[in-house]
Formats: structure tokens, sequence, C-alpha cells
């Protein structure tokens, strides 16, 4: 009896012992700079246990200058000011670490790993597995790579040369920005489609291409949750949803320079770029939305017949050069079915309140860009209509 229950006893250690040396995870990120963090801090926001795996003692951030601040970025550049609140603030990357490090270690599903090195990396099945150096394995669902070239030759992948656009109309894949304003080629009026994260024949690999962009991680971050949560594959992330997720933690994916994030219109304002029934000017190397200029019928007119059916037959009857607020509520009605006098009563309440317009409500008023993007999005959202990898609009 007492032979059994000490090999019992061995059996339980020993299998005991083999369990704790495989950690699991839904998302891992290899990597400990600017896109590697942002990537884990958004996962791990987003709700799905992620780790980050440092392969070094700390953080290795690199200083942030030009960019149109935004999301997780805008939020690490307020902390590193808290720390020092003068003009003269000199950014070091122990400050930065320093900063990283209270912000990780309170984050709920994000854990950290320090001072280990992944000695072989491989796909098992459905799962990612890494051994480490100190003998543990990490088992993810998801992978996060950021521009790790020494580790997709581990595991024999060949990464596209993937890279921040400039914006530009005269191509719909604008629509699918799930990142922007990184200050590159002279311009922050830049994008990143989500479709550049994956590679091809790639499942569950999340590739990102500019490892010193806290933007594009963020991204990533939102992208790998999407697949880690609802159990699916990358190839079926769903574009609106992920993009809906990162506007919810404030990253512009669209790049206007002018639009404040502290601006209470920015997030209709965002979707509504991101359709192209607004578009922005580029000039003087940035992308301006001039929200208070009019509404012209010729700019607007094409983008909604695109998205919406019964805007043709709106438009067709339609003459006057410019939108008022009294046709932009006809349009909204009869292009979205909706009462004509239910939504004037409710425009009219929430014109100062929830909109925090600054004219007044009147119907024979011309509508200015901003008002006219808020409206459209709170009742007509040409931005739930879906696209493709492309851009263009399916219906």
């Amino acid at each position: 009896m007492k032979k059994q229950l000490f090999f019992f006893l061995i059996w339980i250690a020993f299998f005991g012992n083999l369990k704790a040396q495989t950690i699991k995870t839904d998302v891992l990120v290899v990597g400990n700079g600017n896109a590697a963090i942002a990537a884990g801090l958004q996962s791990a926001i987003s709700g799905v246990k992620t780790t980050v795996l440092l392969q070094a003692g700390g953080f290795d951030i690199n200083p942030i200058t030009g960019d149109l601040n935004s999301g997780l970025q805008a939020a690490f550049l307020k902390k590193m000011k808290a720390i020092d609140t003068s003009q003269n603030t000199v950014f070091t990357k122990q400050t930065a670490n320093d900063v990283l490090k209270k912000w990780t270690d309170s984050t709920k599903n994000l854990t950290i790993i320090r001072d280990l090195l992944w000695i072989k990396a491989e796909k098992a099945g459905n799962n990612w597995n890494f051994k480490l150096s100190d003998g543990k394995t990490i088992k993810t669902k998801i992978l996060i790579n950021p521009a790790d070239q020494k580790l997709n030759e581990a595991l024999k992948i060949t990464a596209p040369k993937s890279t921040w656009t400039s914006l530009d109309y005269n191509s719909t894949i604008y629509r699918t920005s799930i990142a922007s304003g990184k200050f590159t080629t002279k311009t922050t009026g830049n994008l990143f489609s989500m479709f550049d994260l994956f590679i091809p024949l790639q499942e569950n690999l999340v590739w990102v291409s500019d490892s010193q962009s806290m933007l594009m991680g963020q991204a990533a971050g939102a992208t790998a949750a999407y697949a880690a949560f609802f159990k699916t594959k990358t190839s079926l992330a769903n574009l609106k949803t992920i993009q809906g997720e990162l506007l919810n933690y404030k990253l512009d994916l669209m790049p206007f320079d002018d639009i404040n994030q502290s601006d209470t219109n920015w997030k209709a304002i965002q979707m509504i770029g991101l359709t192209g029934v607004l578009k922005g000017e580029i000039k003087d190397n940035k992308v301006i939305f001039s929200p208070e200029t009019q509404v012209n019928v010729d700019e607007i007119k094409q983008p909604i017949k695109d998205y919406f059916y019964k805007a043709q037959i709106w438009f067709d009857d339609y003459k006057n050069p410019m939108m008022t607020l009294s046709s932009t509520l006809d349009m909204i009605c009869y292009v979205g079915n909706k009462s004509p006098e239910n939504t004037k009563k409710e425009v009219e309440k929430k014109w100062k309140t929830s909109y925090n317009f600054k004219s007044d409500f009147n119907l024979n008023k011309m509508i200015n860009r901003r008002e006219f993007a808020v409206l459209l999005q709170d009742y007509m959202p040409p931005f739930n209509v879906n696209i493709d990898n492309k851009g263009k609009v399916v219906r």
C-alpha cells in the first residue's frame, strides 16, 4: 500500500510539473517595442487572455514624433507628460519603461514575460507553440509578430512588404483603414488597411510591418483579439466590428488633422470619413476635414447613391446645388424609411444637447459638414453597409 502511494505521489508530481510547464494564452505578442506593447495592451483591453514575450528585461520604446497621436499612443504620451509637466520634457527609455510597467501591471488579461528567449517556434495544429529558454512552452491561438524577421525564418514564413499608404480617394482601399496618422514620407495623411496585417495561407498570424508604430500595433491587437474572442480565423475577421472597437478606444482611422479627439463629434466624423461620403482635402502634407464648410450636393450625391439604392430617386428629384438642414432630413427620412415628423422633433431636441452644435436649429439653414456627418451617422449610417477587402460596397 505504501509502495502504491509512493508511485501515485511521484505520478502526480511528474504530470503536475509537466502541466505547469505549458503556458496557454489566447494571443501571444513577441517583442518589446512600440508596436508590440500597444498590440498586447489592446488585445487584453478587448477582453482576451494576452501574453507579451519581451525576450528582455523591459520595454524598448523609441521616441514618437510627428504623428497624429491617437488611441493608446496618445494615452501613453499623456502618461509620460504627467510625470514631468515642464515644457522641456526629455524622452528617456527608462521613463517610458516605468510608465509602461505600471500600465501593463494594472491591465486585466495581460501577462508580461521578461528575460526569456524563445528557442523554438512552430505551428502545431491550430496553435502556435513556443519553447522558451527556461524549458516552458507557450501555446497560443493567435500570434502577433511585430516585424521580427528571425521569427518568420523560424516559422518558414515570407511576409509581404506591407506599409503605410498615402490617403488616395482614387481607390476605395481607404475604407478598410484600421490605423492612420503615422508621420512618414513627410506627411501624416497615411493609413493602414486591416488586410495588410494578414499573410496569405497563414491563418491566425497577425503581421505588423512597422515595429515602431503604436498606432499599427493597437490595430493589430484588436484584430487578433477579435479572432480569439469569437473563436474564428483571422481571415474571417469582421472589418466593421474591428473598426468600431478601435474607434471606441479613440484610435484615428482617418487622418483628419483638424478634428481633435476631444471633439464631441469626433467618432461620427471618423465613421463618415471612412465611407468617403464626405472626403477630406489633402493639402500641405495634411488631410483637412473642414467641419464648418457647407455641404455641396455634388460631393455627396454619388457616394450616397453607391451605398443606398433609394438615394438615386431622391437625388434625381433634388435640384438645388447645396444641402439645407431641411433637405438633409428629407433625404434621411426618404432613404432611411424614417418618420419625417418624429425625426424632426428628435433632431431639434438633440441639436444642442446631444450633438453640441453651435448653430441654432433652423430648417432653412445651409448644413455644414459636421452637422451632416453627425445626422447621417445617427439616422442613416453608410458606415454600417458592408464592404469587401478592396473597400467596395457589398449590397
